[in-house]
């Protein structure tokens, strides 16, 4: 294009700064009505990543419900969910600085309904026969790792406070029936994760409260049931993956299970938090559901009675908290050029009002970068899967056949999968001349049963494996340098990133973002949720020790001969800060270059606006000097040792 600047990639200059992507963007948490009123939860990264609770009245007045210091948030299980209900104006919440339920009145005054901080909130549901709540509790007070869950009831003042389903390891998703005379809920044990196996109960409710007749009506032998949901004519309908993929299933009157839509699609995801809402119902006869097929994400109403889908038309290609009221649905979308933005319209898609957007910024399409989807071979002639973005930036163009670095990014999870929508994040890179690699490694969820228990046993082997097929797919396509390859990740792709510099010689520089890199030491002191993990991703501790040490990229510093720079919160209690300084003190002493930036008041994931700033800097401050080019915005420099 005429007027466009030679340089190498890496050193162009680009409008997307990370001062832009912390000053002007948000999180959007979640959405729901109460009537005519639609809530949502804003995480603000320019108040430390407070959470807010929105409010836009029937009459499209919008107020901050919530105000400072309050932090609609909750710790059950560390990743949290789920903080608030509200019922006819009424909203209970939990605060994340006190751990403590909280009741706003409609006149506006907030009020403490729980004096207990070891005790922790989420889920809660409204009974609504009885004025009552039953929420998730989890109670830390003999214990953190072995903190007790259950189901409690107490009176919408917080007196009363009573558990009413105990026994297993862990319970979630409590919910009455439209006439109060049902109740369901869902519950698993150790060793299993929520995709890994879970069982439906129901119950009868007696005039009094209390639970008669509990039965196991779905779930267990190795099937993940989740989202469970009552129709508004009181009949219940959950999602299982029976069949290798997450359908709708119904429960019958004679206790027999119905497909409803049998497709080989995920209608859910995995509950690594509390709360989320994939389908729900605009009346008795009709579902507004998102599901998603060969990964890509689509919205529709389905027919309960016929089994149809029709598509609702929208350019948004990813859909999460779905809701609706009966007259209209609601859910938080987003698309490749799209940012994430909550959604209001009519059940066929007409009538669209977009209540907030994550980001009010004005960015040119120009250097928005489209991604590619892409399928690629694999160990043992599977294929996996991954999301490309190549670099782009109206105003330059690299020298010669020069092609560009290219990061491998590992989503978190493991048990996750990357979405392919407008991330200003991913766009710093590309709009500076990096290429990104999103993967989705088996086990990512998205892909059926079968695809995400790839990684059964194989954690820090498949997962490995595909990213760094990926990056050689691309390098052998032409689209990227195969001497400039980079891989990051945060958590459990932070342990993918550290395995894959130690175990595979492919890349010359790497990024851990509070990741994993002595597994034995994440399993003698992480939480309750995750202290079972291993045992599916690597086996039983300490039965299979020596596949732990044998994973741990820790173990087999010996064989690692690039650059590290490792990023991590000092209030993590889900990867503990020794992880990386474990590992940084290990590449001390072999002399390899290495960065440690290290966040006080950070836990798992970064919230506060200058510690996301400097992270994002920081890493492409990092590249610049192992891959030679110059960056074209004066970066704050990082320590790097041995360098």
């Amino acid at each position: 294009m005429a007027g466009q600047k030679t340089a190498a990639y890496g050193s162009w200059k680009s409008p997307i700064s990370s001062d832009m992507i912390v000053q002007g963007t948000i999180s959007l948490v979640g959405m729901c009505f109460d009537g005519a009123d639609r809530y949502w939860v804003e995480a603000r990264p320019s108040e430390a990543g407070r959470n807010v609770l929105m409010r836009q009245a029937a009459n499209g007045m919008v107020e901050e419900i919530t105000p400072a210091p309050f932090n609609v948030r909750d710790r059950v299980h560390e990743y949290g969910g789920a903080p608030f209900v509200i019922h006819e104006g009424m909203v209970y919440f939990s605060n994340f600085a006190d751990n403590l339920l909280y009741v706003r009145k409609p006149d506006g005054t907030i009020e403490a309904m729980t004096s207990d901080t070891k005790k922790y909130y989420a889920d809660g549901v409204i009974d609504p026969l009885r004025n009552r709540l039953i929420l998730v509790r989890e109670d830390h007070t003999n214990s953190d790792i072995f903190a007790e869950t259950t189901l409690v009831s107490m009176n919408a003042d917080g007196s009363n406070e009573q558990i009413v389903v105990s026994g297993n390891d862990f319970y979630a998703n409590p919910r009455f029936s439209p006439d109060g005379r049902h109740f369901a809920w869902l519950t698993w044990n150790h060793p299993n994760m929520p995709w890994d196996e879970t069982e439906l109960w129901v119950a009868d409710v007696m005039a009094d409260g209390s639970l008669q007749n509990e039965r196991k009506v779905a779930g267990g032998n190795q099937s993940s049931v989740i989202q469970p949901v009552w129709s508004p004519d009181n009949q219940l309908y959950f999602v299982s993956d029976k069949s290798n993929w997450w359908n709708i299933m119904r429960l019958e009157h004679d206790g027999a299970v119905t497909t409803v839509c049998p497709m080989e699609a995920e209608f859910g995801s995995p509950s690594w938090a509390f709360g989320i809402s994939d389908y729900a119902f605009v009346d008795p006869d009709n579902i507004i559901c998102t599901y998603s097929q060969n990964g890509r994400k689509y919205l529709a109403t389905l027919g309960v009675a016929s089994g149809m889908l029709a598509l609702v038309e929208t350019e948004d290609t990813y859909f999460t908290s779905i809701h609706s009221n009966g007259g209209k649905i609601g859910y938080i979308g987003a698309s490749p050029v799209s940012f994430p933005h909550i959604v209001v319209s009519n059940p066929d898609g007409s009538e669209v009002e977009v209540l907030k957007s994550s980001a009010a910024l004005q960015v040119s399409d120009d250097y928005i970068s489209v991604p590619e989807s892409i399928a690629f071979p694999t160990e043992g002639g599977k294929t996996a899967y991954a999301i490309f973005y190549p670099p782009k930036n109206p105003d330059f163009v690299a020298p010669g056949q020069e092609k560009p670095p290219l990061l491998v990014h590992v989503h978190g999870g493991p048990t996750a999968a990357s979405q392919a929508v407008l991330n200003l994040s991913t766009q710093y890179w590309t709009s500076r001349g990096i290429a990104v690699v999103d993967v989705n490694y088996g086990g990512s969820t998205g892909y059926g049963r079968e695809y995400r228990d790839r990684l059964k046993g194989n954690w820090g082997i498949v997962d490995v494996d595909d990213s760094a097929n990926a990056a050689l797919y691309l390098a052998k396509r032409g689209d990227v340098d195969e001497d400039r390859l980079a891989i990051a990740g945060g958590s459990a792709g932070g342990y993918t990133t550290l395995a894959s510099l130690v175990f595979k010689d492919v890349y010359r520089a790497g990024a851990s973002h509070f990741g994993l890199s002595e597994l034995e030491v994440f399993v003698n002191e992480t939480h309750k949720f995750e202290s079972r993990y291993m045992d599916g991703l690597l086996g039983p501790y300490p039965e299979a020790k020596d596949v732990y040490y044998n994973r741990s990229p820790i173990n087999f510093t010996d064989q690692l001969s690039c650059p590290v720079i490792f990023f991590q919160g000092l209030d993590d209690k889900i990867v503990p800060p020794n992880q990386a300084e474990l590992m940084v003190e290990a590449l001390r002493k072999k002399g390899l270059p290495v960065a440690y930036v290290a966040f006080a008041g950070e836990g798992h994931g970064f919230r506060m606006s200058e510690n996301i700033k400097r992270s994002l800097d920081g890493e492409f401050y990092f590249y610049s000097r192992v891959f030679g080019f110059t960056p074209a915005d004066d970066i704050e420099p990082v320590q790097i040792d041995n360098m």
